[in-house]
């Protein structure tokens, strides 16, 4: 009889615990669900589709060996790409690129500082995210009857990194698509993989294991000019390059005379970033090396150099008596650019907060204020002034300030195009009158100037070969094609003539525009510069591409081992 009465009571539990058992199962499918039409709304191939079902599964199976609850897992898992994939939107709306995993391995305080900058109220609304998400994972870990052996979990999860590793180095990310607002979860997971591959057999650095004939550090000994040194003016001229490069283009009467020198030459500029990554080429010129020698963590150069690389233009400047200001025209926190460019020696960095600048400003609001700090900062020692120029920034689809040239005529070229030539004659009239303001304002002050540009603007790779489709374009600029990375620099001086002009090639890469600088105004050179100057003769004005990386690989040995690049 009591056998009979425990079995009912046995199954009016089962029929009462029945549907909240059912929920639980309905709850745990339907956070699946969610995953999988994230998938279907953001992911374009198949390949992204594998790799989106790959890293779900690694998430999943990854909070599985912490938590054993797989409707807590899922929950988790699906928060995380949610977070993602708003980041990565956010992110392609500032820098036109999505979200890789070095933005999550490199994480600092400009990084919080700018985020927070652009997105008012973020704090808050983490916060409050924080705060509603938090009970209700704490009731599903309560009443969640499932679990999951973690030694099954372990194997889920090194399954899933193995195939997605795999299927990242097979089928390597187009670099192109990073400018596209697509396949979030599919694109970090990769670059997750390959990074976390590379990490393990290479590190960040590509680098020489040792070299026999150390750099000997010659910092210390005084520097002695031969003559009194010029005030030096670099300008960073934003998305600037002859547009005659593209095929068919109208251009106004003597336009390439913006690109030359003061002795009539025209030079090209062989930059590292291919129509957007400013921060490249501000990484070349300022430290003097290569992006390409940090591989897939290029993306993040500026972040991952800051308070490693203890060497550069601004330096050794210093060294002879510089006084130091960066003009950046956007906001310091951004990809790291003050951490940066204070490690390789730059001692007054202005942003746009501290210029006081609103949105992009005309090149004059930047001459102006540049004529400004000589005025003030240069009676007892040279000054080293890094320009930033703004208004030829994209995009190019509007008038930008129309007041300040109402008598443009378009040339009935591409609306871009037209609007991207009346920038550039914008910039030449404001150059000019900053030229002859350093003449007129500092009669018995001396300048050397240089001008370069960052990179060629976005439109270009549509324009250069227009009868190549993207994925064509895409394998010429893997390829590293010099017709896509090339732009211009131009030498200048006023009441002055440059000292040594030898460095000053027809074709020079980016990285070596340091030696320009130092050698045009007259500045000795230091050890880690004359070792440069040796690979710059050795390779005809090549630097990373020169004998497929041994030079860069043997010169990041040699500064690592003097103690100019640290922590690698």
């Amino acid at each position: 009889m009591w056998s009979a009465v425990r079995s009912f009571n046995s199954r009016l539990a089962a029929l009462a615990t029945a549907p909240t058992s059912a929920l639980r199962i309905a709850l745990l499918a339907a956070v699946h669900l969610a995953a999988l039409g994230l998938l279907i709304w953001s992911e374009r191939e198949l390949v992204s589709v594998a790799a989106f079902l790959l890293s779900w599964g690694l998430l999943n199976f990854l909070w599985l060996v912490l938590l054993r609850r797989p409707v807590t897992a899922a929950a988790l898992s699906l928060a995380m790409i949610v977070v993602l994939m708003l980041l990565s939107h956010f992110k392609h709306r500032i820098l036109m690129m999505t979200v890789t995993f070095v933005d999550v391995m490199v994480i600092d305080v400009d990084t919080f500082s700018f985020l927070l900058t652009m997105i008012p109220g973020l704090a808050w609304k983490v916060a409050l995210a924080v705060l509603l998400a938090g009970p209700a994972l704490a009731l599903l870990w309560r009443l969640e009857p499932f679990r999951v052996r973690r030694g099954l979990a372990v194997v889920g999860a090194a399954l899933c990194f193995a195939v997605l590793a795999a299927l990242s180095f097979a089928l390597p990310t187009d670099r192109e698509d990073e400018f596209w607002d697509h396949n979030y979860v599919s694109k970090f997971a990769r670059s997750g993989a390959v990074a976390a591959v590379d990490l393990m057999t290479r590190g960040v650095l590509e680098a020489d294991a040792a070299i026999p004939d150390g750099l000997r550090l010659a910092n210390a000994a005084p520097c002695e000019p031969t003559s009194k040194l010029p005030h030096i003016v670099m300008v960073f001229d934003e998305s600037s390059f002859d547009v005659t490069a593209l095929p068919g283009v109208e251009v106004p009467p003597s336009y390439q005379e913006r690109f030359r020198s003061f002795d009539g030459k025209q030079r090209s500029f062989v930059v590292e970033g291919a129509a957007g990554p400013s921060w490249y080429t501000e990484y070349n010129v300022l430290a003097g090396l290569s992006v390409r020698s940090y591989g897939r963590f290029a993306e993040s150069v500026t972040r991952i150099a800051a308070g490693r690389v203890n060497r550069g233009l601004p330096y050794a400047l210093r060294r002879c008596g510089y006084k130091t200001f960066s003009l950046y025209s956007w906001m310091g926190a951004f990809v790291g650019a003050k951490s940066f460019q204070t490690t390789t020696g730059i001692e007054h960095f202005l942003d746009a907060k501290d210029l006081g600048t609103r949105s992009a400003e005309p090149d004059r609001f930047f001459y102006d204020y540049a004529a400004r700090l000589i005025a003030r900062e240069g009676g007892d020692r040279p000054l080293f002034i890094f320009v930033y120029l703004s208004a030829n920034h994209f995009p190019w689809s509007i008038r930008y300030r129309p007041d300040l040239m109402p008598e443009w005529q378009d040339l009935g070229n591409w609306f871009d195009i037209d609007e991207y030539l009346r920038r550039q004659t914008m910039s030449v009239r404001d150059y000019a009158q900053f030229r002859e303001r350093l003449g007129r304002e500092f009669p018995d002050q001396s300048f050397f100037v240089v001008r370069f540009g960052d990179h060629q603007p976005h439109f270009s790779r549509f324009f250069m070969e227009p009868r190549l489709d993207h994925a064509a374009v895409a394998r010429r600029i893997r390829q590293f094609d010099p017709r896509y990375f090339t732009t211009y620099y131009a030498i200048d001086a006023v009441n002055f003539r440059p000292v040594d002009t030898s460095s000053a090639l027809d074709t020079l890469d980016a990285p070596h525009l340091p030696l320009v600088v130092l050698e045009g105004a007259g500045v000795p050179l230091d050890s880690s510069f004359l070792e440069q100057k040796k690979i710059l003769q050795r390779c005809r004005g090549m630097f990373y591409l020169c004998a497929g990386g041994a030079e860069a690989r043997r010169f990041n040995r040699l500064l690592m081992d003097a103690g100019l690049l640290k922590g690698f």
